[in-house]
């Protein structure tokens, strides 16, 4: 079983900055193949696909917010079948002269294990404070948010985002990615963390880096970096993915 973050990475969020006028709305569609078995078989039992489709719009030309949704499935059931699937909204509102953002987001979504049970990733909604920014030819965000966990028992945590993206070479080739940290109590009113108590940290971050090979498709990398995630040790795990991006 995976486990996502609360507020998933806006590469696209960051792409539309760098890729389009405000005003417009864009989408793509990604393929990955997820390499985390190949590097660490003991902890994973197969490599796997991932699919995931993005849509983006500014909500006027004013640069007064954006509104991003994804959609990503993990063929990890047998014969790749999907074994989870993931649903992320995220909208930026501004009412105010100042370049400081009201920021709102839900995740979620269900899956299977090897086994056909299932389970569900438990509800988040988030809402804070983004502000984006450039430097050096990159554009950046950091926000700071407020998030609530529908566990068992509720958590109520801080949660920081950085997310970065710059093109090189008349954006021939793309450098992207984000690292979300937060907190979240060990005891969620579950069987196995019942005797927990306290917070733990975590965090999740995705670099990525696209080559462009023709109008509109690209071919690249992700490195799914993952600590207090999938294992309850003490360890960072890094899972890299050989990917294709078609926008459009």
């Amino acid at each position: 079983m995976s486990k996502r973050t609360p507020v998933a990475p806006i590469l696209l969020l960051l792409s539309a900055c760098l890729r389009w006028a405000p005003g417009t709305q864009a989408q793509n569609l990604q393929l990955h193949y997820d390499l985390r078995h190949t590097l660490q078989p003991a902890a994973n039992k197969a490599n796997f696909p991932t699919f995931s489709f993005e849509y983006f719009k500014n909500t006027d030309s004013l640069n007064r917010g954006s509104f991003l949704l994804k959609l990503q499935a993990d063929l990890t059931g047998p014969r790749y079948n999907a074994g989870q699937v993931y649903l992320q909204l995220t909208q930026t509102l501004r009412f105010w002269q100042p370049k400081v953002f009201l920021a709102l987001s839900y995740t979620g979504g269900l899956g299977a294990t090897p086994d056909g049970y299932g389970y569900y990733l438990s509800n988040a909604l988030g809402t804070g404070l983004a502000y984006p920014f450039q430097w050096k030819g990159g554009w950046f965000s950091a926000s700071v948010l407020y998030r609530y966990s529908a566990f068992a028992v509720p958590s109520h945590d801080p949660q920081l985002m950085f997310y970065f993206g710059r093109g090189f070479f008349h954006y021939r080739l793309f450098a992207a990615g984000s690292l979300v940290g937060w907190t979240e109590n060990r005891n969620q009113g579950t069987a196995p963390t019942a005797d927990l108590s306290g917070k733990k940290a975590a965090f999740f971050a995705d670099p990525q880096l696209w080559l462009s090979v023709r109008k509109g498709f690209s071919v690249g990398t992700r490195v799914n970096v993952f600590y207090h995630l999938l294992t309850t040790d003490n360890t960072v795990q890094l899972y890299p993915t050989l990917g294709t991006k078609y926008q459009f």
